[in-house]
């Protein structure tokens, strides 16, 4: 009786366990490499924050354009600086932390011109970044786990291609992730198509810049709704809350810690597509330790 009666407590703490970690499964997605003082990808990393890191961005690609980085001031894609990153990238993933390209941003030269450029892009990205071979890779031998979607710009068409193309790639063994960054307004201007395939893995919203939709002091309801039009009508694994690190991260929707901890998160927590915090960016959340004073909520 006494061995039944330790299975049953034991199988009751693993379920217990198992709900816990269930109901508080949210991680937290950074933005990094768009300033030069903050610190390198490597101590991002160890920092034990983040569940992901996009780095950012491929800013000109499409429409015959060579693809280029823009990684600030963290090394210089011309002279094949950015190679150094290889090694901190691996580190990254060893801690089992997800490093992603974000292609696109808000001052970007990139477009789509054409179903053919999508699957181009999507041959070069596999060639460059992915599990694929090429002889001038800008950031090393390392593989990185996916692509994200942070397009604000250039044209709405043939993102949805790309997606399609991109996603292929992950039958040839390691799982290419597919993100994105919409705008809170629904649907996005510009990837609201594409995210309509059902291959994205995580969305993270922007909910700033966009009164509409994003929080104001006394007021959750317009990020709340907003936030169920998401989980409800996108079929992506996660759907992120994504914010500034620090008011002077974006022209609005900053919410102090207090608040979101308090009154945002557990309205939007309920949703079986929650997947926790994105933050804009790196740099920002040096300066306010905004990700610090939130993960344990998150």
């Amino acid at each position: 009786m006494a061995s039944k009666s330790l299975i049953s407590v034991a199988l009751l703490s693993l379920v217990m366990l198992i709900l816990a970690l269930g109901s508080n499964a949210g991680g937290i997605a950074i933005y990094w490499v768009q300033n030069g003082n903050e610190g390198t990808l490597e101590e991002t990393c160890a920092s034990g924050n983040y569940k992901f890191v996009n780095m950012a961005f491929l800013s000109s690609f499409g429409n015959g354009q060579k693809p280029m980085l823009n990684l600030a001031g963290h090394c210089d894609p011309y002279s094949n600086g950015c190679t150094k990153f290889s090694s901190e990238i691996k580190s990254c993933q060893a801690k089992g932390i997800k490093v992603i390209l974000s292609i696109g941003g808000g001052a970007g030269g990139y477009t789509l011109a054409s179903s053919a450029d999508a699957k181009q892009l999507a041959t070069y990205l596999w060639n460059n970044f992915l599990g694929g071979q090429s002889s001038s890779r800008p950031l090393g031998d390392a593989v990185l786990d996916g692509i994200d979607f942070d397009i604000e710009g250039g044209t709405s068409q043939h993102w949805d291609e790309l997606a399609g193309y991109l996603s292929g790639y992950s039958k040839r063994g390691k799982k290419v992730y597919l993100t994105a960054a919409p705008q809170c307004p629904f649907p996005d201007a510009w990837i609201g198509n594409a995210l309509k395939t059902g291959l994205f893995d995580y969305v993270w919203v922007q909910f700033y810049n966009n009164p509409p939709c994003q929080f104001t002091p006394g007021n959750v309801s317009s990020l709340e709704d907003a936030w169920k039009q998401w989980t409800s009508a996108i079929p992506a694994t996660k759907i992120f809350l994504g914010l500034p690190a620090a008011p002077q991260a974006a022209g609005s929707g900053f919410i102090p810690a207090s608040d979101l901890t308090s009154d945002v998160l557990p309205g939007i927590k309920g949703s079986a597509k929650y997947g926790g915090v994105m933050l804009w960016s790196k740099y920002y959340d040096d300066l306010t330790k905004y990700s610090s004073s939130i993960k344990n909520a998150v």
